[in-house]
């Protein structure tokens, strides 16, 4: 048995801290997982000797010379490692398992090899690493299960589990740390515990499940809540609470996770948090990393929609400022980190001369890189950032040649990732950097004229990538192979081997819906450029023909609807609906659905008009022409505009989205048209569209909904519409009075039953309170609030607080348990989306789909509250009328606030709008 005393922890090479920090990396596009960096083996090496085991080493008798103890080699290794000779540490380890061999001292030669395959881990010796491991492995498996044989065994497993993270395979990696952990939870080794509690995190990052990795978190730092939604209360104990190593690596893991799921105010203020404990508690590698943790916030506060440009503007400088600073921290592997995080960040924002600059100083360093997975990820990150700055140049130089990158650069990083990738084992690492090689063998071919000869190449060096990875395990690899394939076979005129892989794209995207962020933590903010274009270029595909089929059509359809879920799953970051396929001849027969698809170069619209072929048919203009028209008529919706300021603008967009159908929706004589709206189109109001003498309100009922599959089949219940009311007339939290709101209120109270919480009594604790005693089939919120591209920017405002999307569909669901009384209508008056956020009105259709609501009812803009309050006075009457449908409700209610003499204007009556079921 081995004899248990702890050694000084001055052998914690490098300082223990920085063995349980999560990665910080950002790799861009295809190079999306975050990892654990730092130096494993040293950091394995101290952790076993001081924490776990005691090593029998005995006194020399006095006068007799003795050889050195196993026990004071491992003492030198560990100095060793202090001063950069991993090597002389592999002999020194090497030398003392064999003589704990020889003393017959089996548990400590298995942790004498474990340190050793902790050791040739972290040099990228993959081989040597496994014999030794395996080794290990057997002597402890080959004893007695006592307690000192169990808590070796986990610790083998920590180890054991590094080598599966470092081959690429975190759920192995999570299996064996879960093993680990029952051993310690059994032996109540709370600090082994903690190790273990991070390591399981980094494995969740790295699989995606952010948060379960969040929750491990909570746990670990005995926090009360169950979502990553931290609040200041907790916050506040963190910052309370005494610090320690544990809590400051929990944290900035924490921190890491948050920024992910796309909390960042909070990640802001964890990690100033675990800065000021870091500094205090002396730990100079942790206090960096956290730095660069605070770059990656303030990077992706950077683009974040809903921040003003100034603040854009700080928290990019604050960005750049902390990479510098963590790039000066004298730890090698870190600074090259910060530098390519850096770097990535220059490219992405077009600084193209600091990046090539930033380049230059980074370039004749490479070599020093480790040939280990953090070694690897930080070359594929600059073969990212290198590829984009070609692609920028292409054309102006045969390889870019004269910009500072060459393409003979970026291959020769691309051959040495790919060989390191081949001896590490790692499969996905391999695959990303064939995957890169074929981007730039097709980029090689553009400046020389060799265009097929490139592609040909590239397309060959994408299926030598596919073949490493099967599609469904490692989808978050192969989706974005499979979107370069098709790209470069849809170039090479390959239409159908091109619809085959934007097919094979967009099933793998299907199948992750919600875990999309496992694709890339940084999905939230790169939707646009990594998830959003694969549809709208595969529907580009279907349709660009000169006569798509109606098999082309309805692929096309069901793609779009496809990425309005997709969209809706990346606002929420989790799957927040069931879908399922409806036809709108199932629905309704006298109702005709309308797909306005923007493309690059063109407007696509497919009609869907009840047991009818769909139709077709497009017009060119580019998107960017097409948003400006689309800006300039919601702009020119203002009170007091004239009618010739969007009249004209109004009538071509009837032109370019109606009229071309117009015929054939007379003859089949549809009643209401319902719009699946894609990009800017959400942000404008379909009735105003005006065919030279009405607006389309006055000919149709008009309804949106993010999709048909998104819908509940079954018609609206006619039931008593009793209805919750929830007001705020007087103004809070810096928003201005609504004077109006009372008179709504009491108008709609004097046409249907009605339970009012207004003012004061409109807490969110009395709405609570009220959906949990009763049922009410109509909740009418009549309050300011703001709808978001980002679900933590929409909420609406009660007395006392404001309510985020994700909290109001928790509140809605808590309805009265046991009373299956569908929640028919939400009514949001006077929100509005947020401005400068040309998504804004993701965040509608987020409420809309998350509210469980068969129909919402809400406005684009905030309209003049008297208005409002007569607008709504007429919907409620109407809805008491029998037969009536929410649609024709709607309808009725604009056309009557349109006659009255000030409300004339479509500023007035074109907001309102309808999501979600129309009968």
């Amino acid at each position: 048995m081995a004899i248990l005393f702890p050694l000084p922890t001055r052998f914690q090479i490098p300082p223990l801290d920085t063995c349980l920090n999560p990665s910080t990396s950002i790799l861009q596009a295809n190079m999306s997982f975050p990892r654990w960096l730092r130096r494993l083996g040293y950091c394995l090496l101290a952790l076993l000797i001081t924490v776990v085991l005691g090593l029998r080493g005995g006194n020399p008798e006095p006068g007799v010379a003795r050889s050195p103890s196993p026990l004071s080699l491992i003492q030198q290794a560990q100095m060793r490692s202090a001063q950069g000779e991993p090597d002389a540490a592999i002999a020194l380890l090497t030398t003392a398992a064999a003589r704990f061999a020889a003393e017959g001292d089996v548990l400590n030669q298995a942790m004498a090899l474990g340190n050793l395959a902790a050791t040739h881990l972290s040099l990228g010796q993959g081989p040597a690493a496994t014999a030794a491991l395996d080794r290990a492995l057997d002597l402890v498996t080959t004893q007695p299960q006592a307690p000192d044989q169990q808590r070796i065994l986990a610790q083998l497993w920590e180890v054991q589990g590094q080598q599966e993270m470092e081959r690429g395979q975190p759920q192995a990696a999570l299996d064996r740390w879960t093993q680990a952990a029952r051993v310690y939870a059994n032996q109540n080794l709370a600090t082994l515990q903690w190790q273990n509690y991070l390591n399981q995190s980094r494995a969740l990052q790295a699989l995606g499940l952010y948060p379960r990795a969040c929750q491990t978190l909570l746990r670990s730092l005995a926090l009360a809540e169950t979502t990553c939604d931290l609040t200041a209360a907790s916050l506040n104990t963190l910052s309370t609470t005494a610090a320690t190593p544990e809590r400051v690596q929990a944290m900035t893991q924490l921190a890491n996770v948050l920024r992910v799921l796309g909390h960042l105010d909070q990640a802001a203020v964890l990690l100033e948090i675990a800065h000021g404990q870091a500094q205090g508690l002396g730990m100079p590698e942790t206090t960096a990393r956290v730095i660069l943790q605070q770059g990656n916030v303030w990077r992706a506060q950077a683009v974040q929609p809903t921040r003003t440009m100034t603040q854009r503007v700080q928290a990019r400088q604050a960005a750049i400022t902390a990479y510098q600073q963590a790039a000066q921290a004298p730890y090698p592997l870190l600074s090259r980190q910060a530098q390519a995080n850096l770097l990535s960040f220059l490219v992405a924002t077009g600084d193209q001369r600091a990046a090539i600059a930033l380049w230059s100083d980074l370039k004749p360093g490479l070599a020093q890189l480790p040939p280990n997975r953090t070694g690897l990820e930080i070359r594929l990150n600059l073969v990212e950032s290198l590829l984009t700055l070609l692609s920028s140049s292409a054309g102006r130089g045969a390889g870019g040649e004269g910009l500072g990158v060459t393409s003979a650069d970026v291959e020769a990083l691309i051959k040495t990732t790919v060989q390191q990738a081949t001896t590490l084992g790692d499969d996905r690492l391999q695959a990303y950097a064939l995957g890169s090689w074929g981007r730039l063998a097709a980029l090689q071919g553009q400046p020389t004229g060799a265009i097929r000869q490139g592609r040909h190449e590239a397309i060959a060096l994408t299926h030598r990538a596919l073949a490493l990875v099967p599609p469904f395990q490692a989808p978050e690899v192969a989706y974005p192979l499979f979107w370069q394939l098709g790209r470069l076979q849809a170039e090479q005129g390959e239409r159908e081997a091109a619809i085959a892989a934007y097919g094979q794209a967009i099933q793998i995207l299907t199948s992750l819906r919600g875990d999309l962020v496992a694709v890339n933590p940084e999905v939230q903010f790169s939707f646009r450029e990594q998830v959003e274009p694969i549809y709208r270029e595969f529907v580009g595909l279907l349709v660009g023909g000169a006569n798509p089929t109606q098999t082309d059509l309805q692929r096309a359809r069901q793609v779009i609807e496809s990425l309005q879920v997709a969209e809706l799953d990346n606002f929420f970051q989790d799957a927040c609906v069931e879908t399922k396929p409806q036809s709108i001849d199932q629905l309704d027969q006298t109702a005709a659905v309308i797909y306005p698809i923007i493309l690059p170069d063109r407007l696509t619209v497919i009609v869907s008009i009840p047991n009818q072929p769909l139709l077709h048919y497009s017009s060119v203009i580019a998107r960017s022409d097409l948003e400006s028209t689309l800006r300039d008529l919601r702009l020119a919706l203002q009170p007091g505009a004239f009618p010739d300021e969007y009249l004209a603008t109004a009538q071509s967009l009837y032109d370019l989205l109606i009229r071309p159908a117009a015929a054939q929706l007379t003859q089949h004589q549809i009643k209401t048209l319902v719009f699946v709206l894609d990009g800017y189109l959400r942000n404008v109001p379909m009735a105003v569209l005006n065919d030279g003498e009405h607006f389309l309100m006055e000919q149709y009922n008009i309804a949106l909904t993010p999709g048909l599959q998104l819908l509940a089949s079954q018609p609206l219940s006619q039931t008593p519409i009793r209805t919750l009311i929830g007001g705020l007339a007087e103004g809070r939290q810096g928003f201005a009075p609504l004077p109006a709101v009372q008179g709504e209120l009491a108008e709609i109270a004097a046409e249907v039953p009605a339970e009012v919480l207004l003012n004061q009594t409109f807490t969110r604790e009395n709405l609570q309170s009220q959906m949990t005693s009763q049922a009410f089939p109509v909740v009418h919120l009549a309050t300011h609030g703001q709808f978001s591209s980002q679900a933590e920017d929409t909420f609406i405002l009660t007395w006392d607080d404001r309510i985020s999307v994700k909290q109001l569909d928790q509140l809605l669901r808590s309805r009265a348990q046991g009373k299956q009384t569908p929640l028919e209508l939400l009514v949001l008056s006077a929100c509005e989306t947020a401005r400068g956020d040309d998504r804004a009105a993701l965040g509608l259709a987020g409420v809309a789909v998350r509210s469980g609501a068969r129909s919402t009812v809400a406005t684009l803009w905030q309209v003049n509250d008297v208005s409002t309050a007569a607008f709504m006075a007429q919907f409620y009457q109407e809805l008491t009328k029998p037969g009536i449908t929410r649609a024709q409700a709607l309808r009725n209610a604009q056309i009557a606030l349109k006659q009255q003499p000030d409300f004339q204007s479509p500023f007035f009556w074109a907001p309102f709008i309808l999501v979600g079921n129309w009968q």
